[in-house]
């Protein structure tokens, strides 16, 4: 057995101390180590640089390092161990759902930032027991692990069980001062947490996840769990979430959370958090048990390679907003503004041309997760991309079905069929499942869209289910497209801008555009357009006044350089996107699923 003790030993300096009590018996030496990656976040992060201090207990144990995460626990006269203890301390100052973090408000980790692997015992039992009576009396205990006993989540002590290392660190940990409330559906109590005492309308946030919850449910059968944990770690600007067995840590924007007394119109910024609450949740079953065959048991210490991250976030990026419109928590012209902000990105993504989802699957270690200001011009998203492939999937298998079958089927035998026992997917798991299932063809589907980089038919795939895709110019430089436009830009410069205190400074350059042909560079710094000081807005509007072919006069400073460019005026490209419904029943007849119809 391994025990861990936790405890919050300094906000000041963000450190959590941890002592480590293994049951080592007649083994003469251990392996210890810490993950240097965090399952559903592929890139490698060296959790153990912020290892402060390591020691044994015991004076006659040595330990002997390895390698930048992993130690050799033993004693000079190679002696059975017995009962061994360690004494680390953890530097903690990552905000971030990847990490650890403890400020004045609450103390979080993941398993893999804090809890040592023993290798030789990493499937006993892990109990762990939660120490916040020095600093943190006051604070809430939140996990989804299994607890040892009676106690309740303020007691200063608490103890937790698993079944071996891996459950271990599926298993994040809040200790602090918290808003929340639970709801109930079906079998299965989902607790909403957020960091911090808010006027949060926990009854509005509650009643909106509900139909969302239970979309998820009905559409794989089952929800695996008997408990569940949204647990939001609150900020001033913020984004993100990582999917975990029993529970989800997000990232959010506290002015994105709605407070008791505001409208009951459902804000962008709101919508957001709800569709990234849906789509946490449905890695419970789509990542957490549908996963690629190489990551049943991977390997953490180092890379591990799959083309099938697509299929993972992808179809789940399809779903996560879809289940919104579904259970009509948003409403079907909603959805639409969503799918056109999307292909909007898509079509923004001159990388699209040169790398495939499933290349994008593959190099996510060191494309995806480690971008370059230019990134956009070589890479495409196997979450954006990967979603409208999945719309695709779905409209591809009803038109070869005759409407019999949906990507929806595909999602319940893959659950069944491997989720639900255990067992990894091969990399050419949709075409497998569609012809054995379904008697659905897609090899040649996927080889176009997934394994190679063929433009997708936006427009002939959404016609098949009452759509319009509509393109126009941008209307602004920060339009992110979604709707109609009553004006648009006719030239368009080309690169990304940041308004600076004097003129405005390049921190993109789009491949084939204006900003290109003319040479310029990322952290170019533009001071004037034809002569005049400028900004953004003015070097927008200037542009715009001029003809098609024209060319004007660009200043820029470069690394203290004055440089003055020539930069010939280029149309604005038709890369913005709305959908409009030109067949409303066939919309609707789509938008619900049968699962659905009769609930």
């Amino acid at each position: 057995m391994i025990e861990y003790t936790l405890i919050p030993d300094s906000i000041s300096e963000h450190l959590f101390k941890i002592q480590l009590t293994a049951q080592a018996g007649s083994l003469t030496e251990l392996t210890i180590t810490l993950p240097a990656w965090i399952p559903g976040s592929y890139m490698i992060r060296d959790f153990a640089k912020n290892i402060v201090e390591i020691y044994p207990t015991n004076e006659e144990l040595v330990l002997k390092k390895i390698d930048k995460q992993s130690w050799k626990l033993c004693n000079d006269s190679n002696a059975e161990l017995g009962i061994v203890t360690l004494e680390y301390t953890v530097f903690a100052r990552d905000l971030s759902v990847r990490s650890a973090y403890i400020n004045d408000e609450y103390a979080f980790c993941n398993g893999t930032s804090v809890f040592l692997c023993v290798k030789e015992l990493q499937n006993k039992t892990h109990n762990v027991i939660i120490d916040k009576s020095r600093l943190m009396p006051w604070a809430h205990t939140i996990t989804a692990m299994q607890p040892n006993d009676d106690s309740s989540e303020t007691d200063n002590v608490r103890s937790f069980t698993n079944d071996c290392y891996d459950t271990l660190i599926d298993h994040p940990i809040l200790i602090g001062k918290t808003t929340q409330q639970s709801f109930v559906v079906n079998d299965t109590t989902y607790h909403v947490i957020f960091t911090g005492t808010h006027d949060f309308d926990m009854d509005r946030i509650c009643s909106d996840l509900v139909p969302i919850c239970r979309h998820h449910e009905m559409l794989f059968g089952e929800m695996p769990e008997r408990e569940y944990f949204f647990i939001t770690l609150v900020c001033k600007n913020g984004f993100g979430g990582l999917e975990h067995r029993a529970s989800t840590i997000l990232q959010y924007a506290r002015d994105g959370i709605p407070l008791v007394g505001e409208t009951t119109t459902i804000k962008n910024e709101y919508q957001d958090f709800l569709a990234l609450c849906s789509h946490e949740l449905f890695h419970t079953w789509h990542v957490k048990r549908n996963k690629p065959d190489v990551m049943c048991a991977p390997d953490l210490s180092e890379e591990v390679y799959t083309p099938q991250l697509w299929i993972y976030e992808g179809i789940t990026s399809l779903y996560d907003d879809l289940a919104l419109a579904r259970s009509q928590t948003i409403s079907p012209n909603a959805y639409l503004e969503v799918l056109g902000k999307n292909i909007t990105r898509l079509l923004r993504n001159p990388g699209r041309d040169l790398q495939s989802i499933s290349e994008s699957s593959f190099y996510a270690w060191n494309k995806f997760y480690k971008q370059t200001p230019s990134s956009s011009n070589h890479i495409v998203s196997y979450y954006l991309k990967g979603g409208l492939v999945a719309l695709g999937l779905d409209i591809e298998i009803r038109r070869q079905s005759n409407e019999m079958y949906s990507l929806d089927d595909v999602m319940q035998h893959l659950y069944r069929k491997y989720g639900a026992k255990g067992i990894g997917t091969p990399d050419d798991v949709i075409a497998i499942i569609c012809r054995e299932e379904l008697d659905v063809q897609l090899e040649e589907f996927i080889e176009l869209y997934c394994s190679g980089t063929a433009e997708l038919p936006l427009s002939e795939w959404l016609d098949e289910i009452g759509l319009a895709m509509h393109l126009r110019a941008r209307d602004t430089n920060s339009d992110k497209g979604g709707k109609e436009a009553s004006e648009a830009m006719a030239n368009d410069f080309g690169a990304v801008l940041k308004d600076k205190t004097l003129g405005c400074k390049v921190s993109q350059v789009l491949k084939g555009s204006a900003a290109s042909a003319a040479d310029l560079q990322i952290d170019d710094h533009i001071i004037a357009i034809n002569g005049l000081e400028t900004n953004t807005k003015h070097l927008y509007r200037e542009l715009n006044r001029q003809a098609v072919g024209d060319s004007v006069s660009i200043h820029l400073l470069r690394d203290a350089r004055l440089i003055e460019k020539r930069l010939q005026v280029m149309p604005a490209a038709k890369d913005t996107c709305f959908v409009q419904i030109n067949d409303a029943e066939k919309y609707e007849n789509w938008l619900k699923p049968s699962f659905l119809k009769n609930a």
